[in-house]
């Protein structure tokens, strides 16, 4: 009998739902850590994340739905055979990474980081003067799910905020200007903040290089909560150090766990998370991944059309 490896969190009722879906499948169910390689091996289908490593190529493998919405570790050469599909749980995690990323924009602009510090050293100063999101421009790179959620709360807050995107299309919702990735470089220099959802792919690794974070407005701040790849900690480093921009907001990085050792952990303009943004903090998220995954099963087995097909060529849903 075919086999079906879940690692999703489930419980016994969602594990029911994936049964009756799937009634001619063997289930195994195990988590992303402890997954066996036999398990991994012996599955023709795979509903959540296994290590991309483990996975090498396997001859059985012909779907692999992630409960993520990242899938960069799963395109590389070598991981999946040509004929596997992959999709994503893009669609579950805006209103989880979007509040997240808001919060951090919104604590950099009225420096609620620094008066953290202050606290902690029990000191009753005053930081000075503190900027708006009222009127500012908004610079959202990557207008996915998540980039989306995020431009909305700006919008909301009064601000102008501007789209850039691969491919043209129309105007999204809460956006007041939409352009390609192409001109990046024209729009960094408008923007008060830049907000990166990009994933990790070839195209997007070092796209905010030293200089191009040169060309954003004296006193913006940037905020990354795709993927760590677009900049190095070192470039980010410099551009914080040196004054060319003003702070920084990151849940993601190049190398995660961040070294203990690198600087970026003492740099006061920095506001470091460790990843945390998506996951399953916010708790309706997983119940967002487990329906996606659901309705992904059902759709795979009866011939429907499944949701957030991943491009491994460039890492974006299709």
């Amino acid at each position: 009998m075919k086999k079906i490896l879940v690692t999703v969190p489930c419980d016994e009722e969602y594990r029911q739902s994936l049964r009756e879906s799937a009634p001619d499948y063997e289930f195994e169910f195990s988590d992303r850590a402890t997954a066996t390689a036999e398990q991994i091996s012996s599955a023709c289908i795979i509903l959540g994340n296994v290590p991309a490593s483990r996975i090498s190529c396997s001859p059985e493998l012909r779907w692999l739905q992630l409960s993520s919405s990242g899938a960069d570790a799963y395109v590389k050469e070598g991981i999946l055979s040509p004929d596997t599909i992959l999709t994503s749980s893009t669609g579950a995690y805006g209103k989880a990474v979007a509040e997240h990323l808001f919060a951090v924009t919104l604590s950099l602009m009225k420096k609620l980081h620094l008066y953290r510090d202050k606290q902690h050293e029990h000191c009753w100063a005053d930081m000075g003067y503190v900027s708006s999101l009222a009127d500012a421009t908004v610079l959202v790179v990557g207008t996915g799910d998540i980039g989306l959620a995020y431009a909305k709360l700006c919008k909301l807050m009064g601000a102008r905020v501007i789209g850039v995107r691969r491919r043209p299309g129309g105007l999204p919702e809460y956006m007041d200007e939409i352009h390609l990735a192409s001109e990046l470089d024209g729009l960094l220099p408008e923007a008060d903040i830049v907000a990166s959802f990009l994933p990790g792919s070839r195209e997007t690794n070092g796209l905010f290089s030293i200089d191009r974070l040169m060309k954003m407005k004296p006193g913006a701040f940037f905020v990354n909560g795709g993927r760590g790849n677009v900049v190095s900690p070192n470039d980010l480093l410099l551009a914080l150090h040196e004054g060319i921009i003003a702070g920084a907001g990151v849940d993601v990085f190049e190398t995660e766990p961040l070294p203990a050792g690198h600087p970026l952990w003492d740099e006061p303009r920095l506001i470091v998370t460790p990843h945390v943004a998506g996951d399953d903090h916010l708790e309706e998220t997983f119940d967002n991944v487990r329906r996606i995954i659901l309705e992904n099963l059902r759709a795979y087995l009866n011939g429907g059309e499944l949701k957030s097909v991943v491009d491994r060529s460039s890492g974006y849903c299709v």
